[in-house]
């Protein structure tokens, strides 16, 4: 409310920036009684001029509560020392002046506003002026946010007070220069406080008041015009004040207000959980994304006639009020979960283009800092891998009880594309590809780091796996080749998918799967090994006594059906080549040993079985065709009638198999009986080939009578002898 008027009204002084008469400033008559100069001096006259300014100071607290702004604190501080200086300068140049009771000044035209206080230089006290009726007081004008035309009567006062100032007017009388410069400074200050509740307002109503937004743009233009200069040490008047620095400064503000208050209710760090955290990014990408399309939209569109950088300056404020929230919820983040969203909503969400939701909302000429500072970043990062470390062993373990579960529950066996399959490799994989590509979506050095851990953990889990399995009582044909299938499964789709990257695999992979396969192998062993008991003997020579024993092959090559392909056939390979080396293991170690007819049927009968065991095996797919000759040429050494073709034979068997040794040439002579001289010149003939045949490496598949023991008989020391 303006206060009483304490002194006539004089003639009205109308600014020539302010043709229309709503516009016009009351002015009042300055005397010139030099006595009452004095009595204004020294007779008391500050008291009612310290309470008018009191009661301006307490209007323009009470109008800036109303608005609540964030202002700069020091913005008063700064106005009022440079208006003590001016005050200071003011009062010694009166000093110098050296007439204390100088000659009258001549009456100059003033407008001050509601709040003011003007006292005449030789009144006896203070005059506040009100507005006429048809005009409005500045503060007024404040309040109602038509900033344009309280700056234009500022200025003018401003100008007028200069003016004044410089034709020495305040001589005598310094405090009244004072009382009028703070008059103008408060007014000044509070039109900075209500750009910035503009600012504020902006953001938080629903709407926009883009009259308001274009008042305040044209008042800041219209300022840095009027102030386009700082002015000597110590003078406040004319100052430049800075408004578009202010509108920034309110713009960061309002945009750390509005960052802040999203999600406010969410306590993200209540529990590991990532839902809450989730959320509370969820509504802090909402209220960002909003604001920013309102900006775009509606806002910048009311800035157009200035050169406000409306869109750089609140992108830049937000994206530096968003940093600031995510520093603090970094500090809170737990766990692995709350670490990843908040890792992948910065490089994932915020960092997305399509972030904003509409293409047309352009990026700053200059790029944006980094969300998050890389050391912080890397922290983060590091924080997360640890967690990510135990949590991915923790899933291992859940893997194998899974599969544990199923071995006691003997659930239905399942055949995927005509293969034996446990869930064991959807399982892994899915956990590696699965944490792989969530750290690739945030960084490829997060995706590294992360494939690294999975291959760490996977290094350790396959022969856990393995070991739980054996020791199980769930060994069997199916879950073997089930196993094998998942290994080989493992082994081509990671390599696959991260080749060259996590070939530490490989090792323990192949050892699971040979060892799986030997297991395989050592069930059929086991099954056939009493079967081969009844070969060479007197029941053999008239019994069909190998059809259980390739029964046994076809009953287990079946399941071989259903392993990998290359894994069959090495299988096949393996099982061909035990029952050819347990047949011939058989022969040389004879439970008894026959002679003339008995010994041409038991040659016979071997030729017969050699070539049932050919075709079965043959039938059945196996590749080993370099074991057919093994048992035909014992059974032709063991049938020849014409003695001087054992030489040729031997030869052949030695060159067909190189791992032959001295003591199975022995054994097989041994079974022939041909006489000491021949024998002796069988055996030295065959010394030479033997030592050559030494010298040959073979891989360990083409192995044959090296794993065959003969033992040193009485007929075979005869035969030596």
């Amino acid at each position: 409310m303006p206060l009483p008027q304490t002194g006539a009204p004089g003639p009205e002084v109308k600014s020539p920036r302010e043709p229309r008469k709503s516009q016009t400033l009351p002015v009042a008559t300055w005397k010139s009684n030099s006595m009452k100069e004095q009595s204004v001096h020294h007779g008391g006259s500050l008291r009612p001029s310290l309470g008018m300014l009191k009661q301006t100071l307490f209007r323009t607290s009470l109008r800036a509560s109303t608005h609540k702004p964030k202002e700069d604190p020091g913005l008063f501080r700064r106005s009022s020392r440079f208006l003590f200086r001016s005050l200071r300068r003011a009062i010694d140049e009166g000093l110098t002046a050296g007439h204390p009771q100088g000659p009258a000044v001549p009456e100059k035209p003033s407008r001050v506003t509601d709040g003011a206080s003007r006292q005449a230089a030789t009144g006896t006290e203070a005059e506040v002026l009100e507005p006429q009726a048809e005009s409005k007081s500045v503060a007024d004008l404040i309040t109602e946010r038509q900033l344009v035309k309280a700056f234009e009567q500022l200025r003018y006062l401003e100008t007028q007070l200069v003016a004044d100032k410089t034709s020495r007017t305040f001589t005598q009388d310094p405090t009244a220069y004072a009382r009028r410069a703070m008059d103008l400074c408060l007014h000044y200050d509070g039109m900075a406080a209500e750009i910035g509740a503009i600012v504020r307002e902006a953001l938080s109503s629903e709407g926009v008041d883009r009259d308001a937004l274009a008042e305040l743009a044209q008042v800041v233009h219209l300022e840095e015009e009027a102030h386009q200069t700082s002015q000597a040490e110590g003078d406040f008047l004319s100052t430049p004040r800075h408004w578009r620095m202010h509108w920034e400064d309110a713009v960061r503000l309002s945009a750390q207000e509005r960052v802040q208050q999203a999600g406010a209710k969410v306590i993200p760090g209540a529990a590991e959980g990532s839902s809450d955290l989730a959320q509370l990014l969820a509504e802090l990408g909402g209220v960002v994304r909003h604001d920013l399309q309102k900006v775009r939209l509606e806002m910048q569109p009311a800035y157009e006639a200035t050169d406000f950088p409306v869109w750089e300056t609140y992108l830049r404020a937000f994206h530096s009020a968003v940093a600031q929230r995510l520093q603090e919820l970094a500090r809170d983040a737990r766990g692995c979960e709350q670490l990843y969203v908040l890792l992948d909503w910065a490089a994932n969400v915020y960092g997305s283009p399509d972030f904003l939701g509409a293409p047309d909302l352009a990026l700053p000429t200059e790029p944006l800092p980094p969300l998050l500072e890389p050391a912080l970043w890397a922290r983060l990062e590091s924080d997360y891998t640890s967690f990510l470390e135990t949590k991915i062993t923790s899933c291992f373990d859940s893997i194998l009880q899974l599969e544990q579960n199923r071995w006691e529950a003997d659930e239905d066996r399942e055949v995927l594309q005509g293969l034996y399959h446990a869930p064991l490799s959807i399982d892994v994989h899915m956990l590696v590809a699965e944490h792989v590509k969530a750290a690739g979506a945030i960084s490829a050095e997060l995706e590294a780091t992360t494939l690294q851990i999975c291959a760490r953990a996977l290094c350790l889990f396959v022969p856990r796996f393995e070991k739980a399995f054996l020791a199980s009582k769930a060994v069997s044909e199916w879950y073997l080749g089930a196993y094998i299938n998942a290994c080989v499964e493992l082994r081509t789709s990671l390599l696959a998918r991260f080749p060259g990257t996590i070939k530490e695999l490989e090792k323990p992979l192949v050892a699971a799967t040979n060892s799986f396969q030997k297991h395989l192998l050592q069930i059929v062993q086991q099954d056939m090994q009493p079967l081969f008991k009844v070969l060479y003997t007197k029941s053999w020579l008239t019994q069909d006594t190998l059809r259980p024993l390739m029964d046994k092959v076809v009953d287990f090559a079946h399941h071989l059906e259903h392993v990998t392909p290359p894994l069959a056939q090495e299988t096949l390979q393996e099982v061909h080549r035990f029952v050819v080396r347990e047949y011939l293991g058989q022969v040389l170690r004879p439970h008894e040993r026959f002679s003339g007819q008995d010994r041409l049927k038991g040659s016979n009968k071997m030729n017969l079985d050699a070539q049932a065991i050919s075709n079965t095996f043959q039938g059945l797919g196996s590749e080993a065709k370099w074991l057919d000759q093994a048992i035909l040429s014992v059974a032709e050494i063991l049938g020849e009638t014409y003695k001087d073709d054992i030489r040729r034979h031997l030869e052949t068997l030695i060159r067909s198999y190189p791992d032959i040794r001295r003591d199975h040439v022995l054994a097989i002579l041994a079974l022939r009986r041909l006489g000491r001289r021949r024998n002796q010149n069988l055996l030295q003939h065959t010394q030479d080939l033997l030592r050559a045949a030494h010298e040959t490496r073979l891989p360990s598949h083409h192995v044959l009578f090296e794993e065959i023991e003969v033992p040193t008989s009485v007929d075979v020391l005869i035969t030596c002898i």
